[in-house]
């Protein structure tokens, strides 16, 4: 038979309490280093997939500033060509074209109902005898005016040439026309 162990005495108790026992305290660490990696393999995880998005996110912001440039010169270009539109003298010489012609004298009411001036009808003007000044080659070309188109023969009708078709206008010499290789291309700033 085996004796039962004695009691530590003195200092050897004290020093084998102060020694972790083996047996407990290890299968109760092991859950909590599993939770620690489960945590930083969670964290690590999640960092990817927001950097992920930060950066879809980026790719997508600099393809809205892309298009807002180009919609920015489309509308700047676009109110240059309403501004070119809305100068009297091309309202003028639309509106010629439309058969308007100037009002007349008009004629006012008064608060108490009695009438100011004496109006008069509108007339057309008679039509000017000289024959409107061609444009220069270093003038820029109206976007309202008519472009001369060749003719069936791929060419154009000069003076000499045969009558265009009804509601063209007339090409000018070859002197005096520019041509499009000279004339100067429209371009939106910043470009």
């Amino acid at each position: 038979m085996s004796r039962p162990a004695a009691p530590l005495k003195g200092r050897a108790a004290r020093l084998a309490r102060l020694m972790p026992s083996t047996g407990p305290s290890t299968a109760a660490r092991t859950p909590f280093v599993l939770l620690v990696v489960l945590l930083l393999g969670g964290g690590l995880i999640t960092l990817l997939l927001l950097n992920s998005a930060l950066n879809e996110g980026s790719f997508r912001l600099s393809e809205l500033k892309r298009d807002t440039t180009e919609l920015t010169d489309e509308q700047q270009a676009l109110q240059r060509d309403v501004d070119s539109r809305s100068q009297p003298d091309a309202l003028e010489r639309r509106a010629r074209e439309l058969g308007m012609v100037p009002g007349g004298s008009p004629a006012f009411l008064d608060p108490d109902g009695t009438v100011r001036g004496k109006p008069t009808e509108a007339t057309a003007p008679p039509p000017s005898p000289t024959p409107s000044p061609t444009p220069s080659a270093d003038a820029p070309p109206d976007p309202d005016a008519p472009t001369p188109g060749p003719s069936a023969s791929g060419t154009t009708a000069g003076p000499s040439g045969s009558a265009p078709p009804s509601g063209s206008v007339p090409a000018p010499g070859p002197a005096a026309a520019p041509s499009a290789a000279n004339s100067p291309t429209p371009t939106s700033p910043g470009r």
